[in-house]
């Protein structure tokens, strides 16, 4: 069986991932990344009254920051944070099963395409029992930050 090689740029570790987090919606919603593969990102997220809906189920729209956070952490961790940015585009979503307050869930990202100018990552996540709760796809654009000025 083939190894697969690290698509991660140099220096990102899990400590870093949790690190770029702080002050962003995924800590006010208790997102929590737990793990970093070769080729995915693992995060999880409490359902509680901030992640649910009035049926006190996980709230759809919840699953898709989940599933954004994770694409969007994980493509801007393969390329060089000083000269290029990847910003999202389109996010899609397919909510598959409920999940109710108490629970948590678990996302895991990985990439379909790796491109010049844009990428596209799938997202899976699963209930404490490992059953499939939402699927989602996004994709981002590559852009090059700008220059900043220095100020006189």
């Amino acid at each position: 069986m083939n190894a697969v090689a690290p698509i991660w740029q140099p220096g990102v570790t899990l400590d870093y991932v949790r690190s770029i987090q702080a002050r962003t919606m995924a800590v006010g919603v208790g997102i929590e990344f737990t793990e970093l593969g070769p080729d995915f990102m693992r995060a999880t997220m409490p359902v509680t009254e901030r992640t649910c809906q009035p049926m006190r189920v996980l709230h759809g729209g919840a699953s898709v920051v989940l599933a954004e956070t994770l694409a969007s952490t994980a493509a801007n961790c393969i390329v060089d944070a000083t000269r290029r940015a990847l910003v999202g585009q389109e996010i899609n979503a397919n909510h598959l099963r409920p999940v109710p307050v108490g629970s948590v869930v678990t996302g895991t990202t990985r990439p379909f395409h790796l491109g010049a100018r844009s990428q596209v990552w799938g997202t899976e996540i699963v209930d404490e029992r490992g059953r499939l709760v939402c699927v989602s796809r996004m994709t981002l654009a590559l852009v090059e930050r700008p220059l900043v000025a220095a100020t006189p």
